[in-house]
């Protein structure tokens, strides 16, 4: 058999030495309990190897040139993941060896990562008006399905009232993992809104949370926030806001209108996309001990010892399973702690002032970009009436054209468009997800509203 240079322990004689203790004869040996009718019986289809690192960054080079980002091109894609602006720091300090271990960015006994993360916890409970914020779980998705079942083991119920717009990912998430939960879809309003009568009618002594998006995920803010939190504690329901943080610097806090559980995705700070990494969600309460206690990732505190020396540590590791196993409130899988470092850090560096000047920035772009596109002839903005955030919805079925064709159209001019929504959301007929961030210039609108002019 072959000696691989990078994979330990190929080498023939220390393969012998191992077979020999554990009184096999080959390595086929080993295998010889699998059945022969799934055994692969030929090679692998791989290419022929990179005898030397000159080689292996030729080869690699040259398949990474076949990827189109947004460095070339103009990018108005969004739905849940966002090119925002990461500032040169974040890059630096996440980088740094301390922080970025082979697995997860965990703690174990490193106290300067356990203050890093109790930081990044502290600027997050600020941010949000809440008292606890848990450490990141692996994306916003699982926050939310999490903050859902906490609703469950709190209540004791096994409904989530949940908006029948809402992120068609995300819902697949929560029908996913909230195992013995019923789902139940609460309709809009004709400017997006969630309809309250509709609402009010599926409220319920098992509705155990009600749940939005705010801003939803097609792009506008949830105007009736408060209202929604008064019906859901109307019936002992707990009120869960998946909120965008980049927009808390403009808007109120989830908490500041009634929430009890806040919940998303940190990637919009300070956090690169990288083609389906770089998430990590959030989770956050008052510090109450029903909601305490059913957090099943870390939390972390601060205490001074009898020497008057701050620490800091995890607190209560007895709800996890990390610590309990299969009796822990809910499994905890991989953490990000390292996205907490990079989230610390973009807050540290924005500040309040930022974080305002930040959702400001988004703010006037996205209404820039309405007024520019709902000039072209065909198109129609149908939840114009509401404030939009980041991203608004565009319908070209006054065009003739479908959202495919358009973006084909667009990226050979060297723009992203918007999120096709017609394939999951086809009652909204051809329509498109704009997404505007601070990146954004007003020039890339320009270049947009004036290419969908010719492509129309």
């Amino acid at each position: 058999m072959m000696q691989y240079p990078y994979i330990p322990n190929s080498n023939e004689a220390v393969r012998k030495e191992m077979l020999d203790f554990i009184g096999a004869k080959s390595v086929e040996e080993l295998y010889s309990f699998i059945p022969d009718e799934v055994r692969m019986k030929k090679p692998l289809n791989l290419p022929e190897p990179c005898t030397s690192e000159i080689s292996l960054k030729k080869y690699m080079d040259g398949i990474l040139k076949k990827n189109s980002s947004c460095e070339e091109n103009i990018s108005f894609l969004g739905a849940g993941c966002y090119n925002h602006y990461v500032p040169a720091v974040c890059d630096e300090i996440n980088g740094r060896s301390e922080f970025l271990t082979a697995y997860s960015g965990d703690t174990y006994a490193d106290h300067g990562k356990l203050q890093a993360f109790f930081e990044f916890t502290s600027m997050m409970g600020e941010l949000l008006d809440m008292d606890v914020v848990g450490f990141p779980t692996y994306d916003g998705g699982q926050a939310a399905s999490t903050a859902i079942m906490m609703s469950r083991r709190i209540n004791g119920r096994s409904t989530a009232l949940v908006p029948a717009s809402m992120n068609p990912g995300l819902y697949s998430q929560l029908a996913c993992y909230c195992e013995g939960m019923k789902l139940v879809k609460i309709a809009s309003c004709s400017n997006g809104q969630l309809d309250l009568k509709d609402l009010q009618s599926k409220l319920n002594d098992d509705v155990a949370c009600v749940f939005i998006q705010n801003p939803a995920f097609l792009g506008f803010f949830e105007e009736q926030s408060g209202e929604i939190g008064k019906l859901a504690h109307s019936v002992g329901a707990e009120y869960v806001v998946y909120a965008d943080p980049s927009s808390l610097g403009i808007i109120l806090p989830p908490a500041d209108y009634g929430a009890d559980i806040a919940c998303g995705e940190i990637q919009p700070l300070g956090v690169h996309m990288s083609y389906g990494a770089g998430l990590g969600g959030y989770l956050a309460t008052r510090q109450e001990e029903k909601y305490v206690m059913n957090y099943p990732h870390h939390l972390y505190n601060i205490f001074r010892n009898s020497r008057g020396q701050f620490g800091y540590a995890r607190a209560l590791p007895e709800r996890t399973s990390y610590f309990a196993r299969e009796e822990a409130v809910e499994y905890l899988g991989t953490c990000v702690g390292l996205w907490a470092v990079t989230a610390a850090t973009y807050l540290a560096v924005m500040g309040p002032a930022g974080m305002k000047e930040l959702g400001e920035n988004i703010l006037y772009k996205s209404n820039y970009a309405e007024m520019k596109l709902s000039g072209l002839k065909g198109v129609r903005l149908p939840y114009s009436a509401s404030y939009s955030f980041v991203e608004f919805v565009v319908n070209f079925d006054g065009t003739g054209k479908t959202v495919s064709e358009i973006n084909k159209a667009l990226l050979s001019t060297g723009i992203f468009g918007g999120y096709d929504l017609s394939r999951e959301m086809p009652e909204l007929g051809q329509s498109m997800l704009v997404c505007v961030t601070e990146k954004t210039e007003l020039s890339d609108i320009d270049a947009l509203a004036d290419a969908l002019a010719k492509i129309l």
